[in-house]
């Protein structure tokens, strides 16, 4: 897998002529309402919902389960991941966009499942039975990867940060806070879930990355050592802290590369389910601002996260070699916890606000999949269902989940990026006429197609 999508990013990217360069436009675009154009949620809306499903447990627990199994040399492949997985969430945001369609009640829906009906279609309306496959194995894969990464993993993480600060509070009792948190939200809708996101997502993110920077700064004399110390290990492997923490090429790249593509989930066919219901003129403007999302999530969010937990252990040495570090939620509580006042504060807030929003955003993607398989009639049971894991999730989960949810998110990967590999020379062609030759404002005029629900 990692392999497969690193190995896209870095395709895409040189396919697509490095649609990198265009970030600053793009973070400039996303905060712009694309007015008159045809969707459900405003631009920054689809974007801040799939941040709220990107920004979570990976931004900090799986940073540190990175350097943990695959030392400070991690941070830095995890980084690289986020550089050149922005070219693949274009890409696929742009297919998804492309080949949306419209419920009976006139509401967006797209992502990798109507792609692979729609771009293969044949010229008598029928779609070959290998494209059939594929929609209905991303949309399969996508529902048991929401159950788990969406909601368990999540809830999990919640309730171990809060006990593990506040050892009193019953688990069960925060279980119980979080799933009606959660049903609360999610029962209405995607405008519903866009418009919680749209107010947390912003403060959230906001609130850790300035929580982080006081951390830096309070560890001002380490930051220089952190980052040698994250490039040095990278590139050959070098053995740290008494050999407590993995060490070698092979242990950093797997570890970072497979934790960077958790996080920034560039590839997994997740954002562009629900950028398809942005308004946006045509499918480039759109894929342009969703690319920004990797962006905040890995090439920002996860670095900082990173440096702070390494030059945090140049700092306190003890926190690594005392042997007591199992699992990353162990180094991320060590870490901050060293901080007077501040540290375990931003830690739990952007824990549990980071949780939360990732929760919202994956019932969403959850949704849309079970629609296209089963029909609305099918989305409430689906919901409870999610609630539910969630619960289960929350009163005691171990780090298997996590492993679980790398193979449920594999599943899921594969059909997508074998197709807008499919599709790669459309999206070169389509970028270079709306991206390169100026025609980011031109309205696609290609009717959407209505279909019936179940």
């Amino acid at each position: 897998m990692i392999a497969l999508l690193l190995g896209t990013h870095v395709f895409l990217t040189c396919r697509l002529g490095f649609p990198q360069r265009r970030l600053g436009q793009a973070i400039k675009m996303s905060v712009v309402e694309d007015e008159g154009a045809e969707g459900d949620v405003s631009q920054f809306g689809a974007l801040v919902t799939a941040l709220a499903g990107t920004i979570g447990t990976g931004s900090i627990v799986g940073v540190a389960t990175a350097i943990i199994s695959g030392g400070p040399g991690a941070v830095f492949w995890m980084w690289l991941t986020g550089v050149f997985g922005i070219a693949t969430k274009y890409a696929e945001v742009y297919v998804s966009v492309r080949y949306r369609v419209k419920d009976h009640r006139g509401e967006m829906i797209g992502g990798a499942m109507y792609a692979w009906e729609r771009a293969f279609k044949r010229e008598d309306g029928t779609t070959p039975l290998w494209a059939k496959l594929g929609a209905v194995l991303f949309a399969t894969f996508a529902i048991i990867a929401t159950l788990g990464t969406g909601s368990a993993v999540q809830s999990s993480a919640m309730t171990g940060i809060i006990c593990g600060n506040f050892p009193f509070i019953p688990k069960w009792v925060l279980a119980i806070i979080i799933c009606v948190f959660v049903a609360l939200v999610i029962f209405g809708g995607v405008k519903s879930i866009a418009t919680v996101c749209e107010k947390l997502v912003p403060i959230m993110a906001v609130l850790y990355a300035g929580g982080c920077i006081v951390i830096l700064i309070v560890n001002g004399g380490y930051l220089g050592p952190a980052l040698g110390m994250i490039l040095e290990c990278a590139f050959t492997g070098k053995a740290v802290f008494g050999g407590a923490l993995g060490s070698g090429i092979i242990c950093a790249l797997q570890f970072g590369c497979a934790r960077g593509l958790f996080s920034n989930e560039s590839g997994l066919g997740t954002a562009p389910i629900v950028a398809a219901a942005a308004s946006t003129k045509n499918p480039a403007r759109q894929a342009l601002v969703a690319s920004t999302g990797t962006f905040w999530s890995t090439v920002v969010i996860c670095l900082m996260t990173g440096v702070v937990l390494v030059s945090t252990m140049l700092a306190h040495p003890e926190i690594v070699t005392s042997g007591s570090l199992s699992q990353g939620a162990d180094l991320a509580n060590a870490a901050f916890a060293t901080i007077p006042y501040i540290g375990t504060p931003v830690l739990v807030i952007g824990m549990v606000s980071f949780a939360y929003s990732t929760i919202l955003g994956w019932s969403y993607y959850g949704n849309r999949c079970v629609t296209y398989l089963f029909g609305k009639r099918a989305v409430l049971p689906y919901q409870i269902v999610y609630v539910l894991v969630g619960f289960f999730g929350a009163i005691g989960v171990g780090d298997v989940v996590w492993t679980i949810s790398d193979i449920g998110n594999a599943l899921m990967a594969i059909p997508n990026i074998i197709l807008i590999l499919l599709l790669s020379g459309e999206i070169a062609q389509a970028t270079k006429h709306y991206l390169y030759d100026g025609n980011l404002d031109e309205r696609f005029t290609e009717d959407i197609p209505v279909i019936q629900s179940k």
